[in-house]
């Protein structure tokens, strides 16, 4: 379980293709308190570290984690966000959150607004998740509050903090992001379908 807060960015410095599974090298400044088996959470995603050497660690994805994440838009030098899974009985200051992409999304508008930005992202609605105004969405692994709920696209305001400590500041428009729906939201969505 995660949070949603970005502890720390990496820098992707490998990608190696192994049959249907890839590879990740990411280079970090917490690479030195990490051991095999943890858990990460890369852009929201949640892979476990295979291997360790020098300032780089690496992980594995799956077919599946990359069908419905956006890892095979990552190259070599992408910077991704990242965070440790939480501790039990630490403050929770984002929301739970599970480190499983439920899909992918798109940004179609970057707006500046008097030192914050203003992001709205599009995703196919088709696939039954739902936004919530004022509930939480979690955009690359960041926590943060939907502003302007549509059937398939919702905007969250970005905090200056946040832009220079996460990958939101290398987003343009046309950038493929990673989503994991609220799970009340996700909940009510199943409960009553998407309306």
């Amino acid at each position: 379980m995660f949070t949603g807060i970005i502890e720390t960015l990496g820098r992707v410095q490998e990608i190696q293709k192994d049959q249907d599974n890839v590879h990740i090298t990411v280079a970090s400044s917490i690479t030195g308190e990490l051991k095999i088996d943890q858990s990460i959470a890369h852009n929201g995603v949640c892979l476990t570290v295979v291997a360790i050497k020098d300032n780089t660690y690496t992980v594995t994805a799956i077919a599946e984690t990359i069908n419905k994440t956006n890892l095979s838009h990552w190259k070599v030098g992408d910077t991704v966000n990242l965070e440790r899974a939480m501790k039990l009985g630490d403050r929770l200051d984002g929301h739970i959150v599970q480190g499983h992409v439920d899909q992918t999304g798109t940004c179609i508008a970057i707006e500046e607004a008097g030192g914050s930005w203003h992001y709205t992202f599009e995703y196919d609605s088709n696939l039954n998740n739902i936004t919530i105004e004022k509930g939480s969405i979690t955009v690359n692994g960041v926590s943060l509050t939907v502003v302007n709920s549509k059937q398939n696209q919702f905007s969250v305001a970005i905090i200056p903090y946040t832009y220079e400590h996460t990958n939101f500041n290398a987003f343009q428009i046309g950038t493929v992001i990673n989503l994991e729906f609220d799970v009340i939201g996700k909940y009510v969505s199943r409960l009553y379908g998407n309306r």
